[in-house]
This record gives C-alpha cells, sequence and structure tokens, in this order.
C-alpha cells in the first residue's frame, strides 16, 4: 500500500500520553506539516501555540473541567454513554494529559475552510513520526477565559482550530475501529 495512504489509514486519536516531552525538532517539523497545507489565495491566514510548560496545561484543565461537567448535563444521552468509558480511564477527560497542546489560530476569509486542513496535516505528520494526537473539541471550553485567551493573544478576529493534542502513546496506538463503507456517486 501507498505509505501516504497507510498513514491516512492508521492516524487514531489518541487519549493516553507517556509523561514525556515531545522533542522540539519532532514538534517543529509537525508545525511546519501544518504550515504547508493549502490556503485560499495562499493567504496563510493561521499562527501556532503549543502549550508544554505543565502549569498552563494544568490551568486549561482546571477551566475546561468543570464547564465540561455542566455541558455534558444537558448532553444527548448517548454521548453522556460514550463519554463514561473515556472520562473513567483519567483525570483529564478534555486533554488527557498529553504533554503538548496545539492551537492553531486561524483570522481571515478562508480561515473555515483553510485551518481545518493544516489541523489534519498536523495530526498525519505527527502518526507518521509515531507521535500521537487528538483533536479535542471540548478544549474550546477554556477559551474564553480572559487568561487564557491574554496567554494565546486570541485576537476578536481570531478562531481557535482544534486544539490538537500531541505526545506519546501510552500503550501504543489504538487499534483501528470498523470505517463504513462510503457513499459514492459517480456522474
Amino acid at each position: 500500500m501507498n505509505e501516504i495512504i497507510e498513514n491516512i489509514k492508521k492516524r487514531r486519536s489518541v487519549r493516553a500520553y507517556e509523561a514525556k516531552p515531545v522533542p522540539e525538532d519532532i514538534l517543529m517539523q509537525i508545525i511546519d506539516a501544518g504550515n504547508s497545507a493549502p490556503s485560499g489565495g495562499n493567504s496563510q491566514g493561521w499562527r501556532f501555540v503549543v502549550a508544554e510548560e505543565e502549569k498552563f496545561r494544568k490551568k486549561l484543565t482546571k477551566i475546561a473541567i468543570p464547564r465540561y461537567k455542566k455541558w455534558m448535563e444537558s448532553a444527548p444521552e448517548n454521548l453522556k454513554e460514550m463519554r463514561k468509558e473515556v472520562d473513567a480511564k483519567t483525570s483529564d477527560p478534555i486533554f488527557y494529559l498529553a504533554p503538548a497542546i496545539v492551537f492553531v489560530i486561524g483570522s481571515g476569509m478562508s480561515k473555515d475552510l483553510d485551518c481545518p486542513m493544516v489541523c489534519q496535516n498536523i495530526m498525519l505528520a505527527a502518526r507518521s513520526l509515531n507521535i500521537g494526537s487528538c483533536w479535542v473539541f471540548f478544549g474550546q471550553l477554556a477559551l474564553n477565559d480572559p487568561e487564557i485567551k491574554k496567554a494565546l493573544e486570541l485576537k476578536d478576529n481570531e478562531r481557535v482550530y482544534g486544539p490538537i493534542l500531541l505526545g506519546y502513546p501510552e500503550g501504543g496506538f489504538p487499534d483501528s475501529p470498523p470505517k463504513k463503507q462510503p457513499t459514492v456517486k459517480i456522474i
């Protein structure tokens, strides 16, 4: 199988990480892959903030977890059930104690189209370098805190994509879940 397609098929969301930092040269390779994503008119309307400092990561978790619990109170029952298993495995059901959290911060007209491709590039590059990743929607729950906004230098016209967790998978990469056959119409 083509190695790029194989890497795409092997990429998995990792929700358990070793307490071991990702070396800076590997982080920069991953960020560079994200930065190589296509953008409308080559606008490249994104920037990156990587949170590695334990104190900052703990602050993110401290802010996000109560908001997550409140959000889950009104979540659909199937989501509550699905999250029970995830939540039982960790003290941090948002950032999973990942040693690096990447905030892809987009601005400009095409940010909603371009930045998701940046994120996918980051996750695929991470997998190719044996680094686990996970796009965490619930990570957004910490972003309206004034101290977090200030640390990220988040402007009113910017939006965070992800955040994306990075780290060495504890116990290896998860198995591939079954995928449904695609629905395809060729005209």
